[in-house]
């Protein structure tokens, strides 16, 4: 059975405009098609299929492309005027920070980045900066009010404890990169509310590389209630909980597009990165080739004043001991000395590249450590006397580079 179309007929209405082919907002909902029929002898278009990579709705009466705005239910077709309403998830709300750094702007900063110490000491003079690319990340975001409470126990004096009950009414953000990231090093940003604007999809390809999310939304969900969870534990500064009740109060989840400046630098043909903050100018992450004098002085150095501490420091505590809790004391000399050869000899054995992360660009409950994080497992222990042995062949082969 076929069915023929009829014949155009003279409408003294002016015609409307045509539909675009592009779409332009989030593919999460659907319209519903019309309660009410059109007149019978109007022609019916077929509703068409959204496709997934679609970025817009379709009216099921004109086939356009029908605008929908973040939170509406009921929107209009611009081109038939026909009323639908909208089910399904209603999306996440988007948003983007302003680039505010331009690229020769990003350029320094790349360049400053090349200084220091603990980097190859003709670094910024044998570098050449080879492109500067504008990139805008993904990130989640997570802004809700903490409510609740926490019952346990707090430290009275050294050796009891007392009831205590910690109250909870706090509002607290929380950031994490929507997308594999282990490239960039990037996995939080500075950002506050004043900062985001109303995300422009088509200004921003315009603009730069725009990546697109691909990490879950319910992880990052879990991730930031997590968050919230210890950062409310940590601020009760129990020895113990017994009970505690902690709730999100109004969180919004949003999507927010940072500007990168992603620098890309040679050096002796070899190929680094450097990350830059699009907003601000800071450094985000960086890689450079290590300095190999540091190195070597860094292990020297943390062996000599490690032992030191670790053996004078122990005798002193012992002679300064009075009772016996005094265990404390005693136990201090010793981290401490461990310590610092253990930094020393992390200095050396990983030194050969040098990674700037800036913590405040790191994840949210990342472990910081002692010294930053500096300090290898006790695993690596083994390995600090085999290290050792290379220190004079490295010293050998830097002399003979200088010959």
């Amino acid at each position: 059975m076929t069915t023929e179309t009829p014949p155009p007929t003279s409408d003294p209405r002016p015609a409307a405009p045509t539909p675009p082919t592009a779409a332009s907002t989030s593919p999460a909902a659907s319209i519903l098609p019309p309660a009410v029929p059109t007149s019978p002898g109007a022609p019916i278009a077929p509703r068409p299929t959204p496709r997934e990579s679609s970025q817009g709705l379709i009216c099921p009466n004109c086939a356009g492309v029908v605008p929908v705005a973040e939170g509406l239910r009921v929107v209009q077709c611009p081109y038939c005027n026909l009323h639908s309403l909208v089910q399904g998830e209603r999306g996440v709300r988007r948003w983007q920070v302003g680039r505010q750094v331009d690229q020769g702007r990003a350029e320094e900063a790349v360049r400053g980045f090349l200084g220091g110490m603990r980097k190859a000491r003709d670094l910024r003079r044998l570098a050449t900066i080879d492109e500067m690319v504008l990139a805008y990340l993904p990130f989640w975001r997570v802004e809700a009010t903490v409510a609740g409470w926490l019952f346990g126990r707090v430290r009275k004096d050294d050796d009891e404890t007392k009831p205590d009950e910690h109250y909870v009414f706090e509002t607290m953000h929380w950031n994490d990169a929507a997308v594999d990231v282990s490239e960039f090093g990037v996995h939080r940003i500075v950002v506050s509310r004043e900062d985001l604007s109303p995300f422009d999809s088509q200004a921003l390809h315009a603009e730069a590389m725009v990546f697109e999310p691909s990490e879950s939304r319910t992880a990052a969900l879990d991730e930031a209630r997590t968050h919230f969870v210890r950062r409310a534990r940590r601020d009760a500064a129990q020895k113990s909980t017994s009970y505690e009740n902690i709730q999100l109060l109004r969180p919004e989840f949003a999507l927010v597009y940072f500007p990168v400046w992603i620098g890309r630098y040679s050096y002796r043909n070899r190929t680094y990165q450097v990350v830059v903050d699009g907003a601000s100018g800071r450094v985000m992450y960086g890689k450079a080739p290590g300095n190999i004098l540091y190195r070597a002085v860094a292990l020297v150095a943390g062996l000599a004043v490690g032992n030191l501490v670790l053996v004078n420091g122990t005798i002193l505590a012992a002679l300064a001991q009075t009772d016996d809790d005094s265990l404390g004391l005693l136990l201090l000399p010793i981290a401490v000395g461990l310590g610092l050869i253990l930094y020393g000899y992390r200095q050396f054995r990983y030194g050969e590249e040098v990674e700037d992360k800036p913590r405040e660009f790191q994840k949210a409950d990342a472990e910081g450590g002692f010294l930053g994080g500096a300090i290898p497992s006790v695993a690596d222990l083994p390995k600090m006397m085999k290290t050792g042995m290379t220190v004079l062949e490295d010293l050998e082969k830097m002399s003979r580079q200088r010959r």
